[in-house]
């Protein structure tokens, strides 16, 4: 397989080169990856092609995962211009006690390239819109000729700091948000995502499973998703990555296709705590366009990095609901039962608190929030796309059952049945009591027992913590007898992705659980 020529030899099957790109990729870290770019080692352009061909192989053939649903055109060029701009910097190397904090503990960053984003390689859930040769179709057919008119503010600061937007990862059609048995990872545009520890047999988990199941599999070394309840934690879970669910409003929403503006945010996907932090620390910032980013001022950072303390859980005082142990498969169990004695050995105290579960309110809120959030966003489309409200996207899938409803539309019919201007009693209510006792329950743990945070087996907090706004940082802790990827759920109040990140990272270094996929 030929590769394009940047500026080194020629690639062909069989060359040594080749198979060095090819090692490279299957499972570099983004620290990494910068290092083999700032030595010359290899070229942007090579490390996008090698993503490629792992793309052809195991995407579209051998196990055929499905979690990328469609490529950038433009990838190699990017990459091309991208390491054109690190040459023209000149020779000199990114040095820390002058040029300020490293990213990452070895590499070197050319001096005057953009960031650790620069030149890598990114993907981004198919709910996010990119202003290029791609569409944006949150996995609907209906949507399967729609082009952004505008980058999403995601996608604008992805581009700012040298990342290259790789392509679209399949997803849960609507964001799971259509039917009420919908399997994770389904959608009518991409067909099922699979997940590479369990082709067929294992969840991949919803709704941003493409861009997990990518991430698991060395598509990319990091990934977009996005969550409303459980859609970064879950995919991450269930593929044994680092997911960040970042505090809502930390990550502006300008541009993603909508649940709830109450709930919905962007997130992160890495095989390493310090890549799912480099990627949150690029998404930060103040938008005009979305009001929940304003109160980030002042709580946000463009380095996320500088909190990673391999010894973060020294004295640090961890909540873990044990009792939440009996709500988790029998096969997870055994895995589960040592996370506590290594957060002792770690020198962290851990105290026993009782499980924190959301309240009858939760679903409610997303059915009446879904209806003006999703007509806002389809209206603005351009002339050519099929629907421009959710009455027609409900006529759109009527019209075509076979492959528009194979699961139904129950959801999306509870949405437009209601009025659309949120004034009901039932919705104010819902939403009021919901956000208030979900927030409730956490902070009223962490004040009580004067915890750094709380620690969950799996994901069984998901849903109160996506009540509460607040964030969270899934973490690989093993795998069952059968090879089922088994994690565990750090949570806090809002803006604690600092806190969140330190524990992550040092839990992740003394257990190094994660194992990637054997996709041959």
């Amino acid at each position: 397989m030929a590769y394009l020529d940047a500026g080194h030899e020629r690639l062909s099957d069989g060359g040594a080169r080749t198979e060095f790109i090819r090692k490279l990729v299957a499972g570099a870290t983004i620290t990494q990856l910068q290092a083999a770019m700032a030595s010359g080692e290899v070229s942007s352009v090579e490390i996008v092609a090698g993503y490629l061909e792992r793309i052809a192989l195991y995407d579209k053939q051998g196990p055929a995962l499905n979690s990328v649903l469609e490529l950038n055109p433009e990838a190699l060029f990017i990459a091309e211009a991208l390491d054109a701009e690190r040459a023209r910097k000149g020779p000199g190397f990114f040095r820390p006690e002058r040029d300020g904090p490293l990213y990452g503990d070895s590499v070197q960053v050319r001096r005057g390239t953009r960031g650790p984003l620069h030149g890598i390689p990114v993907l981004v859930k198919d709910s996010i819109d990119t202003a290029d040769m791609m569409h944006t179709s949150a996995g609907s057919l209906a949507l399967a000729n729609s082009y952004a008119r505008k980058d999403s503010f995601v996608a604008r600061r992805l581009r700012e700091a040298g990342a290259i937007i790789f392509g679209k990862a399949n997803m849960t059609e609507w964001a799971n948000f259509m039917a009420e048995n919908m399997p994770g990872g389904y959608s009518s545009r991409g067909g099922q995502v699979l997940n590479p520890y369990g082709p067929g047999v294992f969840s991949p988990g919803g709704s941003s499973s493409g861009s997990a199941v990518a991430v698991a599999a060395g598509f990319a070394p990091v990934s977009v998703g996005t969550e409303t309840s459980g859609s970064i934690l879950s995919p991450a879970h269930a593929n044994s990555i680092v997911g960040i669910k970042p505090t809502v409003g930390l990550v502006s929403r300008s541009g993603v296709i909508p649940i709830s503006h109450i709930q919905d945010t962007p997130g992160t996907f890495g095989a390493t705590v310090e890549d799912a932090a480099i990627l949150l620390g690029a998404l930060t910032g103040i938008d005009e366009e979305d009001p929940a980013t304003w109160a980030s001022e002042g709580k946000s950072y463009k380095d996320y990095t500088q909190f990673l303390d391999k010894d973060g859980l020294k004295n640090a005082r961890i909540g873990f609901a044990k009792s939440c142990l009996e709500k988790v498969d029998e096969g997870s169990r055994p895995v589960l039962g040592g996370v506590e004695q290594v957060l002792r050995d770690a020198g962290a105290q851990v105290i026993n608190i009782p499980p924190v579960y959301s309240g009858p309110w939760r679903i409610t809120s997303l059915i009446y929030e879904f209806k003006p959030a999703i007509n806002k966003y389809l209206s603005q489309l351009a002339p050519n796309v099929a629907v421009h409200s959710l009455r027609e996207l409900i006529d759109f899938n009527n019209r075509d059952p076979e492959r528009m409803l194979k699961y139904g539309q129950a959801v999306l019919l509870k949405s437009e049945a209601t009025s659309g201007t949120l004034t009901e009693p039932e919705y104010i209510a819902a939403r009021i009591n919901g956000q208030r006792t979900a927030r409730e329950r956490i902070d009223s743990l962490l004040k009580q027992h004067n915890l750094d945070a709380l620690l969950f087996p799996q994901i069984v907090n998901y849903p109160v913590s996506a009540e509460a706004g607040y964030p969270s940082v899934t973490v690989p802790v093993g795998y069952t007898d059968e090879g089922k990827p088994v994690g565990v759920t750090f949570t806090a109040g809002a803006y604690s992705e600092p806190v969140l990140i330190r524990l992550a990272y040092a839990f992740e270094q003394l257990t190094k659980a994660r194992k990637p996929p054997k996709l041959e």
